[in-house]
């Protein structure tokens, strides 16, 4: 496969399904949908088994019986993947509303579906395959449901338009050879199945009673990118790298015996390879110069030490993730941490307003539901609260905050403190507090003037 291949190739994984906004879908494109999405899925199959730790190098040819031949996997897509996520996700995710009432909602809703695992999960997913679906449905309590599910799973399809609106959602599974699964629309879930000519057709449908297609998106990047598809290449050289070492050590624990000057018998070199025995007749005069000795392989351990940390390195930078593990993380001040941290913490934040946006679209399906009793645009007043992972100077941080005093409001100021998870409700206790306060001093105040008048 040539570089204009591989780039098509890669280009084409990527691209999302399309339909015009005033066509309807019919059976023949949805299974043409189908058959193009199970070839997206060799991609996703790649990034799966890259983060689970079975790479390329456990698929390369096998060499000789009585070569060293290890295969080492250091498997630094899972370490890019789960320390991304728990810096975005470790500490989960604060939602507030003005309005109290609609907050104890949202408490319900969310505890109800774990969101905070949720959430944690759909971040994972995204990190690995670039994207990550959240289906929505109604259980039978009535009650509002929302599952994560991977790409592999089914597949989202927009309108042609530059405002992408959501048309239909695929989901669809291989029983039997056979396609089965179901579509979505604004108002109704459609399941089918293949016939035996190899033909989609309906089975049942079924109201959803969401005002619009029940699922949401999620990605990082708008190029569907996971985390360390950048540096496949790079850990792949890794692996190498490494498996060539460990090789070399097996290589010099075996070395072969070099006898110089003296002849074996036939039968004592028949298992020359099994007992790595080198056996060479002196060509000098001097037949009594033996040289008994182990034929060592000029070493290339400062070569393939170089290339193993240029290669780490380049891993770590490329994805824009720090390595904690690195010494210069020893003893680090609260603002060279945060240097150190800058590449990551823009990489999260650009994460952050793509799932800030998906989120919306959560809640407003949630409050489209009939049985909510809520206002159909109550979503726009949800704020959300994503706090980084990482280690917190909470004594700057109150400092910083008494410098604000008297610049910026009270519950601003509470905001940027990371102890403090609901700025609105830890300002309405502060003014309590204070207002209780100010009862006290008046009763004490009102006990000091009855003592005098006695």
């Amino acid at each position: 496969m040539n570089l204009i291949e591989i780039r098509e190739f890669y280009s084409n994984d990527r691209e999302e399904f399309t339909i015009k906004d005033d066509q309807e879908i019919s059976m023949q494109l949805l299974k043409e949908y189908i058959n193009q999405h199970r070839i997206k899925c060799k991609r996703y199959l790649r990034l799966k088994n890259t983060y689970e730790g079975f790479h390329s190098i456990l698929e390369q040819e096998e060499k000789e019986q009585y070569k060293p031949d290890n295969r080492l996997v250091m498997n630094y897509a899972k370490y890019i993947v789960d320390t991304l996520n728990g810096f975005f996700m470790g500490i989960p995710v604060n939602y507030n509303h003005d309005n109290e009432q609609m907050n104890e909602r949202l408490k319900t809703i969310n505890s109800y579906n774990d969101v905070d695992d949720l959430n944690s999960e759909i971040s994972k997913l995204v990190d690995i395959y670039g994207e990550a679906h959240e289906m929505h449905y109604v259980d039978e309590f009535a009650q509002p449901c929302f599952i994560e599910l991977s790409p592999v799973s089914g597949f989202i399809i927009f309108d042609n338009s530059i405002r992408r609106k959501y048309r239909y959602y695929v989901n669809y599974d291989i029983v039997d050879s056979k396609i089965k699964g179901s579509y979505s629309d604004s108002s109704k879930i459609f399941y089918f199945e293949e016939n035996e000519d190899k033909e989609l057709y309906i089975t049942e449908e079924r109201e959803h009673y969401y005002n619009g297609v029940p699922v949401v998106q999620y990605k990082s990047n708008s190029e569907l990118m996971g985390a360390f598809e950048p540096v496949i290449t790079l850990i792949d050289g890794i692996n190498k790298a490494i498996s060539e070492k460990a090789n070399d050590v097996d290589y010099f624990s075996d070395a072969y015996l070099k006898i110089l000057g003296a002849m074996l018998e036939e039968e004592d070199l028949r298992t020359l390879r099994d007992s790595r025995i080198i056996n060479l007749s002196r060509l000098g005069s001097d037949k009594n110069d033996i040289v008994v000795d182990f034929l060592e392989k000029p070493s290339v351990d400062t070569t393939q030490e170089n290339l193993l940390e240029r290669l780490i390195s380049a891993v770590f930078m490329i994805s824009q993730t720090v390595n904690l593990a690195d010494d210069t993380f020893t003893n680090t001040s609260g603002v060279s941490l945060e240097y150190k941290m800058q590449p990551m913490s823009n990489l999260l934040n650009n994460k952050e307003r793509k799932f800030t946006s998906s989120f919306n679209r959560r809640y407003k399906l949630i409050c489209s539901l009939p049985n909510i009793k809520m206002n159909k645009d109550e979503w726009l007043k949800i704020k959300y609260k994503f706090t980084r992972n990482k280690p917190q100077n909470v004594k700057e941080e109150t400092d910083i905050a008494r410098n604000l005093k008297g610049i910026i409001s009270d519950e601003s100021i509470i905001e940027t403190l990371s102890i403090v998870e609901n700025a609105k409700k830890e300002y309405d206790k502060l003014k309590l507090q204070e207002y209780d306060g100010i009862e006290d001093v008046r009763q004490l105040q009102g006990r000091v003037t009855e003592d005098e008048a006695i």
